[in-house]
């Protein structure tokens, strides 16, 4: 709080000692800021909340480079202007942006900021209780990673709120955590622990109902949800002003999309009905389909023509279904920083598991289709969303999100591509886009800063320095700290 309290008022600077022990006096320009680092600024901004005064506490970053995620250019030499949690302004240099009486300025040179990544699939309670966790302790790991903010698509909803209570209650060590309902599925649900059962489009509006009575955004149609109660929930779900998204199986995804469906979870579900009928009698057709077949065409053109966002959810692909038992996936340093009991209920569903090393070439021809599928849906004009399925296992909550920037970078998008399917793109399918996806004035202070450009290479959204969160500076490796060892 000393840190705080000793901000100038008015343009008067007083002294601050820095992180080096150095007095803030020599550093404090004409203007009314008081130039601190980035350290200074964590505490600075961290105690400053909650401000028990009128006045917020303003943060200002000089000359950063500025990743625009609605045209996918990184821009130099911007000011960013954050009052309270939100963004005031953002300056350039033919438009510089006002110093604000009192303001922290930082030195963004040789820095480059991003909108805090939005992670479109997650869940905080499902596959977490199977390691005796709950969602709370795995909310830091998101924070760290420069997710501020997350999905939960489908989990029991009690279970679900509380973890979202938790997250609104404690903003400086978690992101914001968007909610969905369970699965929306057959009798008897997939996951009975997080399913609901419905049969008949007469239980639909009842369940919509109550779902929206709980506060959720999403409505999530399941793989055992056929036409008829699907094209309910789409219905009814859309009266409420709801989002419904689906993982498909029952429910053919040419027919959802006809009837409105607003997204599509998990590349499966654009693949499985790429596959022509006499194509699926064929052994190992997964992993040789030909992806310029006349039905995959259709489909592909439909979604784009529709404007329907997928998550391919890539890494689950990959890390879970599919090449588990490679030593790089299993044995990735992203693994190793979770917490112990996660880590063994993976281990444990591994060895379940029993991939068969004979068929491992087939598996990864079969995830380079994914891949495939995935460049041909963004070169056609698709929104893409980026979801992990964290904390499914080896989908590490936060780090998995960076694994699929890789992924779809690895697919044919470009850096900037990838960037904007985890900003602005999938802050529009939850739509949050005029609060979230992009740094800009009025919306809410989420940033990423990282010590290189990762327009110039995908990898570099790990070389986080500090996330912003709501105007809030945090440390990632404080963060990290306070996640469970065990």
């Amino acid at each position: 709080m000393t840190a705080w309290l000793s901000v100038p008022v008015l343009g008067e600077c007083q002294f601050l000692e820095n992180e080096g022990g150095a007095t803030m006096a020599d550093r404090c320009s004409a203007s009314a800021g008081l130039r601190v680092g980035w350290g200074a600024a964590v505490a600075v901004l961290l105690f400053a909340w909650p401000a028990a005064s009128a006045a917020e506490p303003t943060l200002v970053i000089q000359g950063i480079s500025l990743f625009d995620s609605t045209s996918g250019a990184m821009k130099p030499n911007r000011t960013v202007v954050v009052r309270g949690e939100k963004i005031e302004a953002v300056g350039t240099p033919e438009q510089p942006a006002a110093v604000p009486a009192g303001a922290v300025v930082l030195d963004g040179k040789g820095k480059f900021a991003i909108p805090g990544l939005i992670d479109a699939h997650v869940h905080l309670v499902h596959r977490l209780n199977y390691a005796h966790m709950t969602g709370d302790e795995v909310l830091p790991l998101f924070l760290a990673n420069g997710v501020t903010s997350v999905r939960d698509t489908g989990d029991e909803v009690v279970a679900q709120t509380l973890v979202a209570r938790h997250a609104d209650a404690h903003p400086a060590q978690c992101p914001r955590v968007f909610r969905a309902s369970g699965l929306i599925d057959a009798s008897p649900p997939i996951h009975r622990d997080i399913g609901i059962a419905v049969t008949d489009p007469a239980q639909v509006p009842g369940l919509v109902e109550d779902m929206a009575g709980w506060g959720v955004t999403t409505l999530k149609i399941y793989a055992g949800t056929g036409s008829p109660v699907g094209r309910r929930v789409i219905e009814e779900g859309h009266r409420r002003g709801l989002v419904v998204t689906g993982h498909l199986s029952a429910y053919a995804a040419q027919d959802a999309v006809a009837d409105g469906i607003d997204c599509l979870e998990h590349i499966w579900s654009v693949f499985d009905f790429s596959i022509p009928p006499d194509v699926k009698k064929q052994p190992d057709h997964r992993a040789t389909l030909d992806l310029d077949n006349p039905q995959c065409r259709a489909l592909v053109a439909l979604l784009a023509r529709r404007k329907v966002p997928v998550d391919p959810t890539l890494t689950v692909f990959r890390n879970m279904l599919l090449l588990s038992d490679l030593e790089e996936v299993h044995r990735h340093p992203d693994v190793e920083r979770m917490p112990e009991r996660l880590r063994q209920s993976w281990h444990k569903y591994r060895q379940g598991q029993g991939l068969a090393p004979s068929t491992r070439d087939r598996r990864r021809q079969e995830f380079q289709k994914y891949k495939d599928l995935t460049g041909l849906l963004h070169r056609a004009g698709v929104p893409l969303l980026a979801g992990t399925d964290a904390p499914e296992p080896y989908c590490p909550p936060g780090f998995a999100l960076h694994q699929e920037l890789e992924l779809l970078v690895e697919s044919g998008l470009s850096p900037a591509a990838a960037l904007q399917a985890a900003t602005i793109n999938t802050a529009r399918a939850l739509k949050q886009a005029d609060a979230l996806g992009s740094i800009a004035p009025g919306k809410l202070a989420d940033l990423v800063i990282l010590a290189a450009d990762p327009t110039a290479d995908i990898r570099n959204t790990r070389k986080i320095e500090h996330v912003i969160r709501g105007g809030r500076v945090c440390d990632p490796q404080a963060l990290l700290r306070e996640v469970p060892k065990h």
